[in-house]
């Protein structure tokens, strides 16, 4: 198969689809990659990694798009990455489609196969290919928190971990799973008050085994994540449903009653946002102020650390990328019903019910689009 990684468009992506390692494994399986010139020196990897692995060095992305039986990416494809798009190409990459009705649009009319890396499954019923930047972006959270804090970026003056004497700051974390159990250990670590909200016992009976005492957890109702969320100093959302958009848990009239200078990381922005004040920022321009609470929605998080990001990326989809490659995406999705769930957008047809229900598009089952 003809292999095709751009460089990232969006502002200030310096992650990459593949890295020089991955690429020589596709090789290795008698698979051609091209990468488009410069697509991996934002984080060190120079074109010459990358012929050295056996890829060819693109010029252009219209060449990359032009060439390629499956495209990899990392963030969900701009306007113009859209257009280059060809009935039947494979898209691999995140797409996060159910806030946004334009790329869903500009998607279906591709003719396209899209994958989205966030609704792949596992036999154990995890995201495997969002767990690793969820992963990233739950420790993010609170050491960007931590900053917006300080006085001078506009925030309240604490220091999270406080010091002898004086009460550490308080952190309320919205969602258990992979994000929340992350910037639970890095708040944690700081020294602060940290609260999770879930409403799965299971969820909070983890994060009591691996934590212990030092973490609070209670279930999330209205009345706990009001509670909580007037008083905090920083709040992290990291809730969400696979492939739907993130529920609004924290209302405008929660944000007004915080104190000025408190702040709120919302992790789910790329899902919608969790909070009804939110809307995405990218790093160029990472927040804003309502009411006085410095907001950070940052849409590509782990964009901010896009070294760290892309290899543990890589180590989660290269497998799926290998079994696309070999089988060809019709086999490889009736072989895997969990690289099957990533189907979204297929030949034209919505395959991804949360995604359709959220657009208002007719649900085509994936394995009608696959036989």
């Amino acid at each position: 198969m003809r292999i095709g990684v751009p460089k990232e468009i969006k502002v200030l992506e310096n992650r990459v689809g593949l890295t020089p390692a991955s690429v020589r494994e596709l090789v290795t399986h008698g698979h051609a990659v091209a990468v488009e010139h410069n697509a991996g020196a934002g984080i060190g990897l120079g074109d010459d990694a990358y012929t050295a692995a056996g890829a060819t060095i693109a010029a252009n992305a219209g060449a990359v798009f032009a060439g390629a039986e499956m495209i990899v990416k990392v963030k969900e494809p701009q306007p113009e990455e859209c257009k280059r798009l060809q009935p039947g190409q494979i898209l691999f990459t995140y797409l996060h489609l159910a806030p946004d009705a334009e790329q869903a649009r500009a998607l279906i009319a591709s003719g396209a196969v899209c994958i989205a890396y966030e609704t792949v499954t596992s036999p154990h019923g995890g995201l495997p290919l969002l767990a690793p930047m969820s992963e990233v972006a739950g420790r993010m959270s609170v050491q960007a928190g931590a900053y917006w804090l300080e006085k001078p970026q506009g925030g309240k003056g604490i220091l999270l971990g406080g010091v002898p004497g004086v009460a550490p700051g308080k952190v309320v974390i919205l969602g258990g799973g992979v994000v929340g159990t992350h910037a639970a250990m890095i708040a944690l670590g700081m020294g602060a008050d940290v609260t999770v909200l879930d409403r799965s016992p299971d969820a909070m009976r983890a994060l009591w085994k691996q934590f212990g005492a030092p973490l609070k957890t209670e279930f999330s109702t209205r009345d706990t994540v009001e509670r909580h969320v007037t008083r905090a100093d920083l709040v992290i959302g990291g809730v969400l449903i696979p492939g739907a958009s993130a529920p609004k848990l924290v209302t405008a009239a929660m944000i007004r009653a915080m104190q000025p200078g408190s702040v709120v990381v919302d992790v789910a922005i790329d899902q919608g946002g969790c909070f009804e004040t939110s809307h995405p920022t990218t790093h160029a321009d990472p927040t804003y102020v309502v009411d006085g609470v410095i907001h950070y929605c940052v849409a590509n998080m782990p964009g901010g650390v896009p070294r760290t990001s892309t290899f543990a990326l890589n180590n989660a989809t290269l497998p799926y990328a290998v079994a696309l490659a070999n089988k060809g995406w019709k086999r490889a999705l009736t072989d895997d019903p969990y690289l099957r769930a990533g189907l979204n957008v297929a030949l034209g047809q919505v395959t991804c019910r949360p995604v359709a229900e959220a657009l208002g598009y007719k649900y085509v089952d994936p394995m009608a689009v696959v036989s």
